[in-house]
This record gives C-alpha cells, structure tokens and sequence, in this order.
C-alpha cells in the first residue's frame, strides 16, 4: 500500500505513525474542532433518539435506530467510529478513535469504558506525534465497566471484557478476560 497517496485520514485508518508535523494535521484539528462543538450539544441531550442524532453528526454516519447510547459520550474525533446494530453504549464511555473504532452488532459496552487508538512513540524527540492501531469489538461482546481497550485489539465474537481489566493483547472468540493487563479466564460454551 503506497501511502504517498493516501489523505491524511485514510493513513491514520491504515495505522502506524502520523508524524505531528504533517502537513495535512490542520485538516484533523478542523474535524477535532467541529467534534468539541458538537459534543457539548450531544452530552446535554434529553433523549435516546435526540442522543443518536447528535452522534450521527459527530461521526457522519446514521446509527441504526436499534442501537442506544446513554451520554455522557466522550470522543475527540469521532468520524472513524463505525457502530453496528442492536449496539448498547453505556454512560461516560470514552472513545479515542483517530485509529478507527469498529463496534459489530449486538455489542454491550458498560459504563466508563474507554476505548484508545492512539498511542505516542517511545522516542522522546518523537513523542508528539502518533502511533495509530484500529479496534475491533466483534458481534455480540460484553466490555464491563471501566475496562480499557488498547490500540490494534481485537475483542473476539461472543467474549466478556470483566470490569476494571486493560486488554494490551486480542481477545479470542468466545473467551472471557479480565485483569492487569487482562489474561483469558475461562472460555465460554452454548451451554452456559
């Protein structure tokens, strides 16, 4: 993939590095702009229905009407979240998603999670700039409360995110992690 070629969001959905300097980061800071504004409206809506317009603004993209978001809702970009259907987002969750967030359907995310695609290189005379890793949350998983996805993860189909863990490593279908850094606990079957 020739990246010479690619805008400045079609790289950071590629992943890797976006050096703080490119010259095409005013175009991010305009999205980031908009997205601020558009959040204070967002977090004083009064309704399911006029929360998910408000969302469908920030991230240009309409969320199926199965799907409920209760805010506070915290984004600091917003146009790389794609959300599925029958998806329940709980209050105070935070997404940072200039990497690219995708939630598949029937998704369950609990209260304060965070979800962050963006990391900063280990070189201090680089630590401005941003490593970008996309997440996958696939069909029907469960994130607790307050656990932390890290960037480039994969949270398999069926699988249980337990509160308070911080998943640094993909999560394999059917399976339920938790802890620091979170670790398989058991796998699940049908008949449970």
């Amino acid at each position: 993939m020739n990246l010479d070629n690619m805008d400045i969001f079609e790289r950071m959905l590629s992943g890797g590095l976006i050096a703080n300097d490119d010259p095409e980061m005013v175009k991010v800071w305009e999205v980031v702009s908009q997205t601020i504004k558009l959040s204070s409206v967002l977090n004083t809506s009064s309704t399911i229905d006029e929360i998910r317009d408000r969302l469908n603004e920030i991230i240009g993209k309409e969320i199926d009407k199965s799907t409920t978001i209760f805010v506070p809702f915290h984004t600091n970009f917003g146009r790389h979240i794609k959300i599925g259907k029958n998806v329940f987002i709980n209050h105070a969750c935070s997404f940072l998603d200039l990497g690219g967030i995708t939630i598949e359907d029937d998704v369950l995310i609990g209260p304060r999670v965070s979800l962050i695609t963006e990391n900063h290189p280990i070189n201090p005379s680089q630590r401005k700039s941003l490593v970008l890793n996309s997440i996958l949350i696939k069909r029907n998983a469960w994130i607790g409360a307050g656990a932390t996805i890290l960037p480039g993860i994969t949270v398999g189909e069926n699988s249980i995110i337990a509160a308070g863990a911080v998943v640094n490593k993909n999560v394999p279908d059917n399976t339920i992690v938790g802890g620091i850094p979170a670790k398989a606990i058991k796998s699940i079957s049908e008949a449970e």
